[in-house]
């Protein structure tokens, strides 16, 4: 059985963790160019009041920030300053070996963690309840290479 191969139930828990995150992190680029399309608000540089397909008719305005589109962009933001420590991290802790039963908990915590994360932002709730599943998803990373190190290392 090779620690990078799928039959290997350590590295098919990751593989799926992985490929979830890797979902959420491209399918909030598409929400926010959603977002920013149905507003007709909130885009990001000045060539982008060019007229085109999906900015027919644009206006000075569209520049100005829209809630909707910074919400999702500050979204877009934090999981690209945290998945992507996860899908490192989570790579070497398959070669390390740990039980299949920490692998588990640790990177479907972390994907559980994202999620509600994501639910917590997009609902606008406070900055507590939003750190409170950071947190946990930190914390799930943290374990990781902290078993990875001291598999090394021993």
């Amino acid at each position: 059985m090779g620690a990078l191969g799928f039959d290997n139930p350590v590295f098919a828990t990751y593989a799926v963790a992985a490929a979830i995150m890797v979902l959420k992190i491209m399918g909030q680029g598409w929400m926010t160019v959603w977002r920013m399309t149905r507003a007709r608000a909130g885009f990001a540089s000045p060539e982008d009041l060019r007229p085109g397909p999906i900015n027919p008719d644009p206006r000075p305005g569209q520049l100005e920030p829209d809630e909707a589109v910074e919400r999702s962009r500050r979204m877009h933001r934090n999981d690209l300053e945290n998945i992507p420590a996860f899908l490192a991290c989570g790579l070497i802790f398959v070669a390390a070996g740990p039980p299949l039963w920490l692998a588990k908990v640790l990177m479907y915590g972390f994907v559980v963690a994202r999620l509600a994360h994501t639910l917590a932002y997009a609902t606008a709730r406070s900055h507590e309840t939003r750190a409170a599943f950071y947190t946990v998803g930190s914390l799930a990373v943290i374990v990781m290479a902290l078993y990875t190190l001291a598999a090394v290392l021993a």
